[in-house]
């Protein structure tokens, strides 16, 4: 899959291109039939398939103090785009000056960038352009001028409400994790980098890795059964999200740290996937560190028990 950070960086063989655009965090069910809908175009005209995305949520430009934190990482919402089967990824930089772009100057760039429009799919409630001066309509009026087929795609309803993102969000911060894997589409997950921490786990007997989770929404604090994902495969375990009350510093901040009964290897710097699989407790505070290691033995004896 090309992965492209200009329109100009596109190899399309000569063939042309059908584009589905939005933010895509979490890339949801609302999201895939937007994918869909362009891969199946593609397809039928012989096209490539190219997703056009963005590096931020646009609100940390124009309103910071309302940018919400990120279902996904970067990587992981490119990942999980890559597996729907498209073709290209285009990450726009989403910058002050790109913000106070007009919608039809936007049109008119990507257009010109990236050569023959074969179609367009976006939500129907999709906006761009400075101040949402683009829209469905913007896209339709110039896909009649240049000869490209626009589709404006109704929200996904689950339960009789609407799929978003913002929803997903919701139901994460509130540990309704099932809730939000079936609007997701699949088992929620986090991914980030493994990074050193304090040793503190391994010094109690139970190492773990300190993955790097930063502008992401986290279930609530807790210990959970998980499922870690490294380079294919795949790790039963335990994991703390939280601030380690029962060590905490005053400089102390919120951590997801898994650990993987049984693994041995170095996972430092590579790049962890984990899955949730269940709610096991919330976290607590211990008297000392004896009662925290008898406590981390029965967690694992409890997501041994979930998971069988």
């Amino acid at each position: 899959m090309q992965e492209i950070r200009q329109p100009a960086e596109l190899e399309t063989g000569g063939r042309k291109v059908c584009v589905a655009i939005g933010m895509f965090d979490g890339v949801h069910l609302g999201h895939q039939q937007v994918i869909k809908q362009t891969i199946s175009d593609a397809q039928q005209h012989n096209a490539l398939s190219l997703a056009v995305t963005f590096d931020r949520h646009p609100n940390t430009i124009v309103a910071p103090g309302k940018a919400p934190p990120l279902i996904y990482s970067l990587p992981q919402k490119l990942h999980e785009i890559e597996l729907l089967g498209m073709e290209g990824i285009l990450v726009l930089e989403f910058t002050r000056a790109f913000s106070e772009k007009p919608g039809e100057e936007f049109v008119r760039w990507l257009a010109n960038g990236l050569g023959k429009l074969s179609s367009v799919a976006v939500g129907s409630g999709f906006s761009f352009g400075y101040k949402r001066s683009g829209n469905v309509e913007l896209l339709k009026r110039a896909g009649a001028a240049v000869g490209f087929q626009v589709h404006g795609l109704a929200a996904v309803s689950l339960g009789g409400r609407v799929v978003s993102s913002t929803r997903i969000r919701e139901r994460i911060a509130e540990g309704d994790l099932d809730g939000a894997s079936q609007m997701l589409g699949r088992t929620y997950s986090v991914s980030g980098r493994v990074v050193r921490g304090d040793q503190l786990g391994r010094q109690l007997g139970f190492p773990t890795a300190n993955v790097d989770v930063p502008g992401l929404v986290m279930p609530p604090h807790g210990v959970y059964a998980v499922i870690a994902k490294s380079g294919g495969i795949a790790f039963r375990g335990v994991a703390n999200i939280g601030v380690r009350p029962t060590v905490k510093k005053a400089e102390s901040e919120r951590r997801l740290e898994v650990h993987l009964p049984g693994f041995s290897g170095d996972l430092y710097g590579t790049v962890l996937e984990v899955l949730f699989a269940g709610f096991i407790r919330p976290e607590q505070r211990f008297t000392n560190l004896e009662e925290l290691k008898k406590q981390i033995h029965r967690d694992i004896e409890a997501a041994e028990i979930l998971f069988s």
